[in-house]
């Protein structure tokens, strides 16, 4: 049932979207300098329509009232983003901006569901972003310690 979480605040998060997605990528951009260095303008583009789409999956959680939707769709991207070149890291990232964003035009009771699925978005990225494929940066002691391996 699409209306037994908050529906006035997905449909809040639906309308404002752009702005939403927009705002997540400065807050990403903000925690994270080198995001800007390491992608280009269109990867930067793409960076906002897959905010976009976070935010249109928050929607759902939120008129819902779980976190179903926005987690599943988290473990589906996955290889998409890593054949893309996208670290893991900067969806998570961009789960934390969206929080930052969202935090003046929802209430308290809903910036606190947004939190939860957005927490548990991230926490999938983080998770599968440890699995081989995923472009963020190694652990210069273990790659020294099995390069001859």
């Amino acid at each position: 049932d699409m209306t037994s979480g908050y529906p006035a605040a997905a449909a809040t998060v639906r309308r404002d979207a752009a702005q939403v997605s927009a705002g997540a990528l400065t807050a990403a951009a903000k925690a994270d300098p080198t995001l800007r260095s390491r992608y280009d303008e269109t990867g930067l583009r793409l960076l906002l329509r897959d905010a976009e789409l976070l935010a249109e999956r928050l929607a759902m959680c939120l008129g819902g009232g779980g976190v179903r939707w926005l987690s599943d769709y988290a473990e589906w991207i996955g290889p998409i983003e890593r054949r893309r070149g996208v670290v893991l890291g900067d969806l998570a990232a961009l789960c934390a901006g969206m929080v930052e964003a969202l935090e003046p035009s929802l209430g308290a009771d809903e910036l606190a569901a947004a939190r939860r699925a957005l927490d548990a978005a991230a926490n999938v990225f983080r998770r599968n972003g440890r699995v081989a494929g995923d472009r963020h940066k190694r652990n210069a002691f273990l790659k020294w310690m099995y390069k001859g391996v």
